[in-house]
């Protein structure tokens, strides 16, 4: 039988002592110009010289971050940018992804009810999709509705899914703090508790091991929810944003992590992928230098 989402998620991070997601956002305008400038010439600075630039600089980078990354997440907006040339750049960078037997998170942060959320969850983790990756990101504001249709696929065929809980931007206090009355006590909790412990009920279905394969997305820039979370849901995986580039260190994140050091990825995108700036010569070099350093550092961290 083969192995679900957080099985091989959980077995990776063990083979490579790595906890490190590495974010495909790519950014034409951030690019080296040594590597984009002959390719735009060649293939023209529109749409389709674009996509190809993206793909290029994809493909590379997940050659070169193979042994170090658990997984790479590109996000899906950085690609609709540059229209359909775009996505097929998308769709090129997930099937490399998972040839090279790495595991793809789809960052699509869907959230619709019905036929389209059933529509959104074929396409995105259905077998053989354009777009098929082994997990997503989703939205819980339209409730179980707009999860359940995604949810099938974790159940039935061993995917993934992180859903927003607490973010790491500086705003998402604005909904995600709000008091809400919980029925049974009758006390406050915060909304992201609530959708917190919403998050554990609909995994308890795929748990192996000590997790299980429906995570939270828990933002670096929040330890103290880190931590709280941590202790209230032990079977939640994270996935964690905000290192790094959003300031965020590996002394934030450690208390996402389980007292073996398990139970949390953490993501940067910037922060490795343009680490050696415009002006570099070899970028999949200094990505490859500032992975192997936020790697280490998580270690350490966690050690410590």
């Amino acid at each position: 039988m083969e192995k679900n989402f957080i099985e091989r998620l959980m077995e990776d991070v063990s083979q490579k002592s790595s906890r490190v997601l590495v974010g495909l956002d790519p950014v034409i305008e951030s690019m080296p110009e040594s590597f984009v400038r002959p390719i735009l010439r060649e293939k023209g600075n529109n749409n389709e010289g674009c996509a190809e630039a993206i793909w290029i600089f994809n493909k590379k980078l997940i050659e070169g971050l193979a042994d170090i990354a658990v997984a790479f997440k590109p996000q899906i907006a950085f690609y609709e940018a540059y229209g359909i040339a775009g996505m097929q750049a998308y769709s090129r960078t997930l099937k490399a992804i998972r040839e090279h037997g790495i595991l793809a998170i789809g960052d699509i942060k869907r959230g619709d009810i019905g036929s389209t959320a059933e529509a959104y969850a074929t396409g995105h983790l259905g077998h053989g999709s354009e777009f098929e990756a082994d997990a997503v990101t989703v939205n819980p504001y339209l409730g179980i509705d707009s999860i359940r249709p995604f949810l099938k696929y974790v159940d039935q065929n061993g995917k993934g899914l992180f859903v927003l809980a607490k973010t790491s931007n500086s705003s998402s206090s604005e909904f995600q703090d709000l008091d809400t009355i919980d029925q049974k006590c009758s006390t406050n909790i915060k909304l992201y508790q609530r959708v917190s412990a919403k998050i554990s009920e609909w995994g308890k279905n795929s748990i192996s091991g000590n997790y299980s394969s429906v995570g939270a997305v828990v933002g670096a820039t929040h330890p103290s929810t880190l931590s709280e979370l941590r202790k209230m849901y032990p079977h939640i995986p994270f996935l964690i944003p905000g290192y790094g580039a959003q300031g965020a260190t590996a002394k934030d994140i450690i208390h996402g992590f389980d007292s073996n050091g398990h139970g949390a990825i953490v993501n940067s995108s910037r922060g490795i992928i343009f680490a050696g700036g415009k002006d570099t010569s070899n970028f999949v070099s200094d990505a490859r230098i500032a992975a192997i350093k936020m790697r280490d550092e998580i270690e350490n961290a966690l050690k410590g």
